[in-house]
């Protein structure tokens, strides 16, 4: 890949990444407006109709095996059923700064996951990112032992983080002989069709209610369900495919720090010195937890080795 073409993929990541960090800020305001599981069930509708649109017109679809079929729909309970339902809920309950740094967990928690029931191997710098996260944690609700109480919302986001990096274990396993498109596609689709049947337990008069916001919430709305979650996605994944999953999941880690960057602006929410900390350990933790670190110094070592082979 030439120069041009890596640092436009670069700064389309880094661009979805932000736009991420802006749509915890906007589902925040769409919770409050509108009835949360119903209006997540109609955002994912919304996504996964786009990516339908997306596979349809670049003719990637084709047929699934049975077992292509159990992983997207598993990762479809855990990723779209589970983890957006438990956002919706959580964020009625706490600031989204404290729900952007919560979800900052969820690479290393894959990592964690993918050493259990993928065989990766776990070595002693993924042990210090593990223990760098949990620290970060700590810091996040309070940075105090008279404080470690978490909050309902809080727990509720953290559930929701953890079966988010359950999911990605299942897409992991569908997308080794499916396109990642076409799986994201039947996801979103399926998902929100179980959501939208789950409102109508939960909120039995949510559909009615969806008719009486503002403009401007319907705004908000579009841009969380097709620009954010349906085209970044796409963006997202169309980067894995160019420059690996490696480097692609790096850029997750600047979605904690746009969380926190607009809920300030958007939201008035006070950005503490405590959570700001716990930004810094849980980045870290993400960088030595999911072996980020450890390819560096190994790559550095190689190139290192092979100069002294070559001189001598």
């Amino acid at each position: 890949m030439n120069q041009k073409r890596l640092l436009l993929t670069y700064g389309l990541v880094f661009f979805v990444t932000a736009i991420w960090g802006l749509n915890l800020v906007i589902i925040k305001v769409l919770v409050e407006d509108l009835p949360p599981q119903t209006m997540t069930a109609f955002r994912i509708m919304m996504a996964g109709i786009t990516a339908l649109i997306m596979i349809v017109l670049g003719k990637s679809f084709r047929r699934l095996s049975k077992k292509e079929w159990i992983y997207t729909l598993l990762g479809m309970l855990f990723g779209v059923i589970l983890h957006h339902s438990l956002i919706a809920v959580g964020l009625t309950m706490i600031d989204a700064s404290n729900a952007s740094l919560i979800l900052a967990l969820v690479p290393l928690t894959t990592a964690i996951l993918a050493v259990l029931f993928l065989g990766e191997q776990l070595t002693k710098l993924r042990v210090l990112g593990f223990i760098l996260a949990l620290t970060g944690v700590f810091f996040i609700q309070g940075g105090s032992f008279s404080n470690m109480q978490l909050s309902q919302g809080e727990l509720i986001i953290i559930i929701a983080m953890f079966v988010q990096a359950i999911s990605f274990i299942f897409v992991k396993k569908a997308t080794e002989t499916l396109d990642s498109k076409q799986v994201t596609t039947i996801m979103y689709l399926a998902g929100s069709i179980g959501l939208l049947i789950i409102s109508f337990i939960t909120e039995p008069g949510g559909v009615n209610e969806m008719t009486s916001a503002s403009l401007f919430t319907y705004f908000l709305f579009i841009v969380s369900g097709l620009v954010a979650t349906g085209i970044g996605y796409i963006v997202f994944n169309a980067a894995i495919q160019r420059i690996g999953a490696g480097q692609t999941a790096i850029f997750n880690n600047f979605v904690p720090f746009f969380g926190l960057v607009f809920s300030a602006i958007f939201l008035n929410e006070t950005i503490t010195t405590s959570q700001l900390i716990g930004f810094v350990f849980i980045v870290a933790g993400v960088l030595f937890g999911t072996g980020y670190i450890g390819r560096l110094w190994a790559k550095k070592h190689r190139r290192i080795n092979n100069t002294k082979k070559s001189v001598g």
